[in-house]
This record gives structure tokens, C-alpha cells and sequence, in this order.
């Protein structure tokens, strides 16, 4: 292996660890606006898919531009589905005799 492979899986490997270390310290209450931040960052992912494969010229940039946009996209959808049910939580109730 090489030495910059070694300071990819390096830096990769703490980013994990600090990663983990800040989303545990997260209070509750943030849960869902930080949700919403990770909807933007796969409405990237999707853009960028959409992109490889406006200037996709081999079957290997399709195929991958491809699953890019498809995984985006379903964790985009995934990430608004769990949002809302979120909310859902802090909505007030409606008492059982009334409908």
C-alpha cells in the first residue's frame, strides 16, 4: 500500500471517530433540523449523479452516475419520510372523544 493510501484510511478512520463523537453529544431537540441538513447533502448527491451522467461517454460513468442518482434518492425521500414522521411527535393531540 502506499502512503497516501495510508493517510486516506487514516484521516478516513478519525473522521469516523469524530464523526461518532459529535452526532453522540447531539441534543434531541436538534435531531430533526440536523435531518434536514443531511436532505441538502443527498440533494447534492443526486445532482452530482445527474451531472456524471450528462457527461457520461462509458458504460462504467453511466452505471455509476446511475446508482449515484438512485441512492441519492432514496435517501433524500427516506430522509423527508423520517422528518416528517418526526414532527409528527411534537404535533399537539386531539382528544379521543373529538374527531
Amino acid at each position: 500500500m502506499s502512503a497516501i493510501l495510508l493517510a486516506e484510511i487514516y484521516v478516513f478512520v478519525l473522521a469516523m471517530f469524530v464523526g461518532f463523537e459529535v452526532i453522540s453529544k447531539v441534543p434531541v431537540v436538534l435531531h430533526t433540523p440536523l435531518m434536514s441538513g443531511t436532505n441538502a447533502i443527498h440533494g447534492i448527491v443526486m445532482l452530482g449523479g445527474v451531472l456524471v451522467l450528462a457527461t457520461a461517454n462509458t458504460p462504467l460513468l453511466t452505471v455509476l452516475g446511475f446508482v449515484a442518482v438512485v441512492l441519492g434518492a432514496m435517501n433524500l425521500f427516506g430522509g423527508f419520510v423520517v422528518t416528517d414522521r418526526m414532527l409528527e411527535m411534537f404535533k399537539a393531540r386531539k382528544p379521543p372523544g373529538k374527531r
